[in-house]
């Protein structure tokens, strides 16, 4: 796997079915874009784990019962407001939005409803709770991280 390096992802994790197939589908923002690889990609369930991330990204995992769930809407739009300092920092966003579908995130952490959680580099849970994170909470608790401020040195 190929990784970016700062770049903000959006992975959500939908319940579309294909031939019987959950897919998932990446959103690479601009700064994916420059390094050049394609708008949109998908992966299957099994590649989604946060593995791949630790020591590159940062990763949220938010989940929520449907995409249209009012705190999931809210906290989409918050982290939208603040791409360019998600992607100083390399936050990715993981998404998942289907419960039914039982997806690997999911049966990791075992939210209930609306859930928002904060990995660190290290793979360690820095932050968990059951409302809708501000953008500048996320950052300002992303900056008192050891590992952030050995980067702003």
């Amino acid at each position: 796997m190929k990784y970016l390096l700062p770049t903000q992802v959006y992975l959500s994790h939908n319940a579309v079915m294909a031939s019987g197939m959950l897919v998932l589908s990446l959103l690479f923002y601009s700064s994916a874009l420059t390094a050049g690889t394609t708008m949109f990609d998908s992966l299957p369930p099994d590649t989604a784990s946060l593995e791949q991330y630790q020591w590159h990204n940062r990763p949220v995992i938010v989940f929520a019962p449907s995409e249209k769930d009012a705190d999931y809407v809210r906290q989409i739009a918050m982290l939208e407001q603040s791409k360019a300092d998600l992607a100083d920092r390399d936050i990715i966003v993981l998404s998942d939005t289907s419960p039914a579908a039982s997806g690997q995130l999911r049966s990791q952490f075992k939210p209930d409803g609306f859930e928002v959680i904060l990995v660190g580099k290290d793979g360690g849970v820095k932050i968990r709770q059951k409302t809708p994170l501000t953008s500048e909470d996320l950052l300002s608790t992303i900056d008192r991280m050891p590992m952030r401020k050995a980067n702003l040195r």
